[in-house]
């Protein structure tokens, strides 16, 4: 491939073009290489032999019904205990009188996470899903994490799979990703001590393919990871995805720094740098052949860096998300949410075709134009 000065990507952009699965080792080499071009351009040659030019997003709405938390993950700024200051604590009919209030025409996905509360029954997470299912018709909901799983195993002291498929029963569509963090034990110690275990999160999701529950994986970065763990865990769900071919999308999350534990041990204000961003992005590109879709999430990026990660092997940018509060409370300085034009218009200006989806990644329509699908109902806000 032409424009690689680093020998030793020669061999791995032979690999790229014959459509062979990198080592392990050759992982690492694109983690160290300097070449950052010529590492961009195997990327998106892998993002446009799967995808083309077209760019996913979704009109979504995120919810959290509770920051009541037990778990205490260091490297979490959202979590609050009973009692606290900032704390919320939802019941089923306040969850859904607050979608409603900020509903938009066109709505796709609820997405729901939130805190492991400790005095919540199993059953109000079925009642809340049901309520979600028949107040917004045709709407799909996509909630709780594995780590929320196990959660609600252990407070219905019910298997992993009568959980799921109660779950699924109840109207659940699809898994969002959270809870990984990173899989290796040294550091999920650290920094995730009381949460599930990293074979007990590929455990569930494992089993919410078997039940026909599609899923999404995550990866926190940018803490006190090596690059070799970050490779790890791609490694875990490359393999796992091998299986059950389950997963829809990868999103590395980059560590926000404001007012969390992790942030005050490490003496941690900077963020990540943008150039380790892009590169984790096309690392993961090139290494998980079998995942469908990168995810370049704005919320975390900044929308300019996300409009940047799509010639770095992302084919997803997220969606609307209206008022996510999970990173913004750990100080992230984006929007908390950005209109269906917004969306398009950072995908177009970067060049590429602009679809949206729905959490199943099923394509609604394709932006030919970012003003021609507001003349089917949308709004400013759509």
């Amino acid at each position: 491939m032409k424009g690689i000065r680093d020998s030793q990507l020669w061999p791995i952009a032979e690999k790229v073009e014959a459509g062979e699965r990198l080592t392990f080792a050759e992982g690492l080499i694109l983690y160290q290489t300097r070449d950052l071009p010529g590492l961009m351009r195997l990327a998106n040659r892998v993002r446009e032999k799967k995808h083309g030019h077209k760019t996913y997003f979704v009109h979504s709405i995120r919810v959290s019904q509770t920051n009541i938390c037990y778990v205490g993950c260091t490297f979490c700024a959202f979590q609050r205990k009973f009692g606290e200051e900032g704390a919320w604590d939802w019941d089923v009919e306040e969850v859904v009188a607050w979608v409603r209030e900020r509903y938009q025409p066109g709505l796709t996905e609820i997405h729901m996470t939130a805190g492991h509360h400790p005095k919540r029954p199993f059953s109000y997470y079925l009642d809340l899903v049901r309520a979600l299912k028949a107040s917004f018709p045709g709407v799909q909901v996509k909630a709780w994490t594995a780590a929320e799983i196990h959660h609600f195993s252990k407070i219905a002291r019910l298997p992993y799979k009568e959980v799921l498929q109660a779950l699924k029963e109840a109207g659940l569509d699809a898994m969002p990703g959270g809870g990984a963090e990173i899989f290796a034990e040294r550091v999920r110690k650290e920094i995730a001590r009381a949460k599930v275990s990293a074979e007990g999160w590929l455990l569930i999701h494992r089993t919410a393919h078997e039940l026909g529950i599609p899923t999404n994986a995550t990866m926190l970065y940018g803490h006190i990871e090596t690059l070799e763990e970050r490779l790890d865990h791609m490694d875990r769900l490359r393999r796992l995805q091998d299986e059950t071919g389950g997963f829809m999308s990868f999103i590395p999350l980059a560590f926000q720094p404001d007012g969390n534990l992790l942030a005050k041990q490490l003496g941690k204000r900077e963020f990540t740098t943008g150039l380790d961003d892009l590169r984790n992005l096309a690392v993961a590109r090139l290494y998980l052949d079998n995942i469908p879709h990168i995810k370049g999430y704005w919320a975390t990026l900044t929308p300019e860096l996300a409009q940047v990660s799509l010639d770095w092997g992302v084919t997803d940018i997220d969606g609307t998300l209206i008022e996510e509060r999970i990173v913004h409370m750990a100080g992230s300085p984006t929007p908390k949410g950005l209109s269906k034009r917004e969306l398009a218009e950072i995908i177009r200006k970067a060049g590429r075709i602009p679809v949206e989806r729905d959490a199943l990644y099923r394509e609604i329509r394709v932006w030919d134009s970012v003003a021609a699908p507001l003349a089917e109902g949308g709004t400013q806000g759509a």
